[in-house]
C-alpha cells in the first residue's frame, strides 16, 4: 500500500537509531558492568537474602500501587469524563501534580503528613495504624506518584466511548451492571491495563519518593533502588549492575505478561464483533 505522506525509510531509520541510542546501548552496558567481574560474586549480591528481601517489596508494594491506582484512577477518569460539577477543571489539573512536583519533596510532604505527628499520621496512630517508617508508607508513596498514569491513559478512552453505546444497551434491557461489565469495561480494558503497566514501572524504580517516609530498614523497609544506590557509594559497580539487571529483567517478563493480556483482550473483542 502506498502512502500519501512518504518518508517511511527515513522515519523508520530514524526511530531505530533512536532507539538505539536511548535504549538498548544503556541495557547493553548495564549487562556488561554486571557480567564484568566473577560470577560469584555477582551471584552473591543478587542472592543474598536482604537484596532479596527488597525484590519482595519493590515488586510487590508496586504491584500492589499499580491495582489500586487502576480501581481508583478508573473511577476518577469516569468522573471527569462523564458527569460535569463545580470544581472538575481544578480536580483534573491537581491529577497531573505527581508529574511536576519533585518525587523528594513528594516525599518529604508525604513523610511529614503520615509520620506520627502529621496530620494523618496523628489520626492513624490513634486506631494503631502506623503509616510513615513502614511498608503502608511505601504503597501510598508510589500511589501517588503513580496515580496520573491510570487517569491521563483512560480518558482519552471514555472521552471517545459514546453515551449513545450505553443508550443503546439500556434500551436492550441491559442494567447498568451488565452495561457496564460487557461494553464500557471491555473497551476500557486495554488502555486500564496500559495504565496500571505504567504506574507499576514508575513505582519499581521509584526512589525520591519513598527514601524518605519508609524508614529504610533492612529486611523490613529497605527497597532495591537504595541498594544499588549503597552498592555505587561502596564502589561495587558490578554488584550495582547486577541488581539493577535483576530488576530489568523481572520487570520485561511482567511487562512482556501484561502485553499478552492487551492482546488477548484485543482479539478476544474483536472476534466478539
Amino acid at each position: 500500500m502506498k502512502r500519501i505522506l512518504p518518508g517511511f525509510p527515513l522515519t523508520l531509520g530514524f526511530s531505530v537509531v533512536y532507539m538505539t541510542l536511548i535504549v538498548l546501548i544503556p541495557f547493553a552496558a548495564l549487562a556488561a558492568k554486571a557480567f564484568s567481574g566473577s560470577w560469584e560474586h555477582l551471584w552473591a549480591v543478587v542472592t543474598s537474602p536482604r537484596v532479596v528481601a527488597s525484590y519482595k517489596l519493590s515488586f510487590g508494594a508496586a504491584l500492589l500501587a499499580s491495582l489500586m491506582n487502576g480501581l481508583f484512577g478508573f473511577i476518577t477518569a469516569w468522573v471527569l469524563t462523564r458527569y460535569r460539577f463545580p470544581g472538575r477543571k481544578i480536580i483534573d489539573g491537581l491529577v497531573d501534580l505527581p508529574f511536576a512536583l519533585p518525587t523528594a519533596v513528594a516525599g518529604i510532604a508525604l513523610t511529614a503528613l503520615y509520620a506520627p505527628k502529621g496530620w494523618v499520621g496523628s489520626l492513624l496512630a490513634k486506631v494503631g495504624i502506623a503509616a510513615a517508617f513502614n511498608r503502608l508508607g511505601i504503597v501510598l508513596a508510589l500511589v501517588f506518584i503513580g496515580f496520573p498514569f491510570v487517569v491521563r491513559t483512560l480518558q482519552p478512552v471514555l472521552v471517545a466511548l459514546s453515551e449513545e453505546v450505553e443508550e443503546a444497551a439500556a434500551l436492550l434491557g441491559a442494567t447498568r451492571f451488565q452495561t457496564f461489565r460487557r461494553v464500557i469495561f471491555p473497551a476500557a480494558l486495554p488502555a486500564l491495563l496500559t495504565g496500571i503497566t505504567l504506574s507499576f514501572g514508575r513505582g519499581v524504580g521509584e526512589y525520591g519518593s519513598i527514601v524518605f517516609i519508609s524508614g529504610n530498614l533492612p529486611f523490613k523497609t529497605e527497597i532495591t533502588p537504595l541498594l544499588i544506590v549503597g552498592k555505587l557509594e561502596q564502589y561495587d559497580y558490578q554488584g550495582a549492575a547486577g541488581i539493577g539487571l535483576v530488576m530489568l529483567l523481572a520487570s520485561f517478563g511482567i511487562l512482556g505478561l501484561v502485553n499478552a493480556v492487551q492482546w488477548w483482550s484485543a482479539r478476544r473483542m474483536n472476534i466478539t464483533h
